[in-house]
């Protein structure tokens, strides 16, 4: 438990992953996996969450500066953990 459980309305179960794009509320339904060869191993993957609508562009951005590696659907099984 965290101590933000404790604020009113705060239900205490975690929350549905949402999209990375800015501003985007929805769920997020697939993880796009992405590294910085500039900055980060090449076996490090960092995590980028996209519902339906955003996932084309945000695979757009992240290919055009040659950082995208991988696309995945996001299910239970995965972890719905992101880096920024």
């Amino acid at each position: 438990m965290s101590l933000f459980s404790l604020l009113p309305g705060d239900s205490g179960l975690p929350e549905a992953p949402l999209c990375s794009r800015k501003g985007c509320r929805a769920p997020a339904l697939w993880r796009l996996l992405w590294n910085n060869p500039k900055i980060h191993t090449p076996e490090r993957r960092k995590t980028w969450l996209a519902c339906a609508e955003h996932r084309g562009w945000l695979e757009d951005y992240l290919r055009t500066r040659l950082l995208w590696r991988e696309t995945l659907p996001l299910t239970e099984a995965s972890s719905p953990c992101t880096d920024s």
